[in-house]
């Protein structure tokens, strides 16, 4: 009689095991750090050291506000949080790089044959908007390939979009807040300096590069909510068009217009836009509400909640009382298990959504369901007084 296969794995699979848990992470910090070192460094090197301070800390104020306001898009079906760290390193370094490298390149072929001064027309006009939003837009694109999951709807591509972005203006306020202070000092608000960069780019534009990159997260949050292959297809593309013309249109009122020129653009169009995409997320966000409301009689009927909780999950109103009520009562650690919580149960509201799973989504059903029953028994454990270990 042959004795059982044994469970455990064999020496070959834990050490590919061991690669990807350890070797991938650890190769991936590497290309992180070496990208901010070489990001930093040219910075530093046009600028200045002085200048480089100046401007983090003046790129620090409009970054703080994007990423407060796509936290906010993001509450109904928040993101992993080391999803959205990398979405943001990457528009930081890899994206900056990419578009670094490529611009530059541009700029020298169209001063070689066009003639002086035409290079950063070119560059502005074409290079960028092209390469810089496809930079941005890798990463999404990349994302809803490996981690479908992670990424099924408009609200997906927008908070991923608009952290990407969030990341690729930092730096590049970083550039251009040292610069002028490089080449005019602080100035005095009227005049050229880092008061004026900061109005015209902190203050009047923080959300440019996230409202272009944007369009093609809608693009592609379309495409990963539909089931219809050419919209698939044309979605993201379509997605991707309009975010390069918007970016060409904004750069030209800028190289090419005068103010009156640029303050129509933004006026006339970037505001309105602005306000368009501000309608599409308040409605996406009821949308998910609906998703989540919706589902939340079916949890009850396979007693993965309780009845008594199907009104303080149906809004956020609600969850954020549930949770400040545990952390009244029974402390930090309880609202915190009380939001896992919350969070387990909105995800298995979308897991389900009107659609056959397949194995992938068995598979994430089932570790949801897990942090569903710890999440509850500690945060039960905890009100209950039972010693936090």
């Amino acid at each position: 009689m042959s004795e059982p296969s044994s469970l455990a794995p064999g020496p070959d699979r834990t050490r590919r095991s061991r690669s990807i848990t350890v070797l991938l992470p650890v190769l991936g910090l590497i290309a992180v750090a070496l990208c901010g070192l070489f990001v930093f460094g040219t910075v530093t090197e046009k600028v200045g050291p002085l200048a480089v301070g100046i401007g983090v800390l003046a790129a620090l104020v409009p970054v703080a506000v994007v990423v407060t306001a796509f936290l906010w898009v993001d509450r109904w079906e928040p993101e992993p949080p080391k999803l959205l760290l990398l979405s943001f390193v990457w528009g930081a370094c890899v994206a900056t790089i990419i578009a670094l490298l490529l611009n530059s390149g541009a700029e020298a072929v169209g001063e070689l044959l066009l003639g002086t001064g035409v290079g950063s027309k070119i560059s502005g006009l074409v290079s960028a908007p092209l390469v810089e939003e496809a930079a941005k837009a890798a990463f999404i694109l990349l994302l809803w390939w490996r981690r479908p999951i992670e990424f099924d709807g408009v609200v997906d591509g927008i908070v991923y979009a608009g952290f990407t972005a969030a990341g690729f203006a930092f730096t590049e306020n970083i550039y251009y807040f040292g610069r002028a202070f490089a080449e005019h000092g602080f100035g005095d608000g009227t005049s050229a300096g880092v008061l004026a960069a900061f109005f015209l780019r902190g203050v009047l534009s923080p959300f440019t590069h996230p409202l272009f990159a944007v369009m093609t997260g809608i693009g592609l949050g379309i495409a990963a909510s539909s089931k219809v292959r050419s919209l698939r297809i044309l979605a993201p593309i379509g997605g991707y068009v309009v975010a390069v013309l918007l970016h060409a249109l904004w750069n030209g009122a800028a190289l090419l217009g005068g103010a009156k020129t640029f303050l129509n653009v933004y006026f006339l169009i970037m505001v309105p836009l602005f306000i368009g995409v501000f309608s599409v997320v308040v409605m996406q966000r009821r949308r998910e509400q609906r998703i989540v409301a919706a589902a939340l009689p079916m949890m009850v009927d396979a007693r993965w909640i309780a009845p008594s909780e199907v009104a303080l999950l149906a809004s956020l109103s609600g969850r954020r009382s549930w949770r400040k009520q545990a952390r009244k009562q029974s402390g930090r650690e309880a609202a915190k298990a009380v939001g896992r919580y919350q969070a387990s149960v909105t995800e298995l509201a979308f897991l389900r959504r009107g659609r056959k799973l397949t194995d992938d989504a068995k598979q994430r059903q089932r570790e949801l369901l897990q942090v569903l029953k710890t999440s509850r028994a500690e945060a039960v454990r905890l009100a209950d007084g039972a010693p936090r270990g």
